[in-house]
Order: structure tokens, then sequence, then C-alpha cells
């Protein structure tokens, strides 16, 4: 088996469509709502990607089949006065799964991360993924929390019509 884990680039066809695949793969699974993507989102979201400065995509390979996607965005922290890598997505496709990829894939992203000085990597996961939470915990990752007193922060959300 072999494994390769790289940075998308969006201008490359090939890797537009795996992020495409790999992305859709997520959403249709019940972690990633259950819903395919839209045509809007198919068709766009790696152009709109291209033109952002703050994003980047990691791909996984095995045997040259695409695995995985990572799609990552900057972020900054004011009270580090730092950037920070917010690692928006995490797709494994269920038959590669068990294979070290995500932890590969972690691995490159924190490199990156530390080449542009960030201070952190931030990630949401919900509570009901428990394997994705075990994962993550063996990664360095925890709930974030500044003290005892106050509590596990939490991620909200108000969705807008556009």
């Amino acid at each position: 088996m072999t494994v390769n884990i790289i940075q998308a680039d969006y201008r490359n066809q090939q890797h537009a469509r795996h992020v495409i695949e790999l992305l859709d793969c997520y959403a249709t699974d019940p972690m990633g709502g259950g819903m395919a993507l839209s045509d809007f989102t198919a068709q766009n979201l790696v152009p709109t990607l291209a033109e952002r400065h703050d994003a980047f995509s990691i791909l996984a390979y095995v045997d040259g089949q695409p695995a995985g996607l990572m799609n990552c965005f900057e972020g900054f922290s004011t009270f580090a006065c730092r950037p920070l890598i917010n690692i928006h997505d995490v797709v494994v496709a269920g038959e590669y799964r068990g294979q070290g990829l995500s932890r590969k894939m972690f691995d490159l992203v924190e490199d990156i991360a530390e080449q542009k000085q960030c201070c952190k990597l931030t990630l949401e996961v919900v509570t009901g993924n428990t394997t994705a939470q075990a994962a993550y915990e063996r990664f360095g990752f925890k709930p974030y929390q500044l003290d005892d007193k106050h509590g596990v922060a939490m991620f909200w959300e108000k969705s807008l019509s556009s």
C-alpha cells in the first residue's frame, strides 16, 4: 500500500475533482449531515477556495486513489496575536478508515501551521462522533477551556440568508 499526503493545488483539475468527491463523501455521511453537496457548491467551491489566501486543502491518496481530505482556513488569535489554523473538514472515505490516514494529514497540517508560525490548530466535532473525538484526543486536541470554573467553550452558529 502506497500512501501519499499532499497539499492540493486548486488549479489542478484532478485535485479539484478529488476535493469535491471527498467532500461529497463526507456530506452524505450521517456525521456530515447526510445530504449531497448542492450543484452550486460542487461547481463553485474549488474556484472560490483558489481565490482565498487563507485556505488550503490536504489530500490523501492510497495507491493513487483519493482517500482523504482536510479543508483548512487560517484565522487569528487575538490573545496570542498570532495566526491559527482551523481544520474545517476532516474526511477519510469509508474503505480507507483505520489505516492512519487522518494522522498523516494532521501531521502535514501541523507542519504547515508551524511554517506559518501559528499558535494553535482548532476544529469542531459533534458530540455523537466519539470515534473522531478519540482520534483527535490521540492527536493532542482537547476541548477548549480557559479555566474549570467557566467550563468548556461551545461552538454555536447562526445561519444567514443570502
